[in-house]
């Protein structure tokens, strides 16, 4: 089962913006496969897990651990939210700001899924990485830094790893 022992109590910030922006009714079977036709990958079944729990929104943990600077701090990784399976909210993986959308019009390579906007209004996202599995297979949770021209730093091996290894921004200003 995903997430076996994690709790999301506390996970979700189900302020105002967020549910204008990001969170959509939980997707159906049929919307599932409309996406992924659209998209031409087949989603992780730990994304799809969870957002038929919490269909996107904002985490009130949004930072991610990494080894190595990018455009945005030394040694970790900030999100703004969690794309949502569907067309209906600007931040959907299918909507007017998701997946297509950043490759077509900021010129995000074209490998995979955008999940994850980030607080610089577009200049480094997180992606669903489906280069090494094929757009069958299970995707590897990869940063892509527009300002580093498009510089991909690996994240974690999968979604479910990536969700589980978010931390509050609080960890990074002490």
């Amino acid at each position: 089962m995903a997430f076996e022992g994690f709790s999301f109590n506390d996970f979700w910030d189900d302020c105002e913006y967020a549910k204008k922006e990001y969170i959509s009714n939980p997707p159906t079977d049929e919307l599932i496969s409309e996406v992924e036709q659209e998209l031409g990958y087949k989603l992780p079944e730990s994304f799809i897990w969870l957002m038929k729990q919490h269909n996107g929104g904002i985490p009130v943990n949004t930072c991610y651990h990494i080894n190595k600077p990018t455009s945005w701090a030394e040694d970790h990784i900030a999100i703004t939210g969690i794309m949502g399976i569907g067309r209906d909210k600007p931040y959907a993986i299918c909507g007017e700001l998701g997946s297509r959308f950043m490759m077509e019009e900021w010129g995000y390579p074209n490998i995979g899924v955008a999940i994850c906007d980030c607080p610089s209004a577009g200049h480094d996202m997180v992606f669903l990485d489906y280069r090494e599995c094929g757009p069958q297979g299970e995707p590897k949770v990869v940063h892509i830094d527009q300002e580093c021209d498009y510089e991909i730093t690996f994240l974690a091996d999968n979604f479910e790893e990536f969700i589980r290894g978010l931390v509050n921004e609080e960890v990074f200003n002490s």
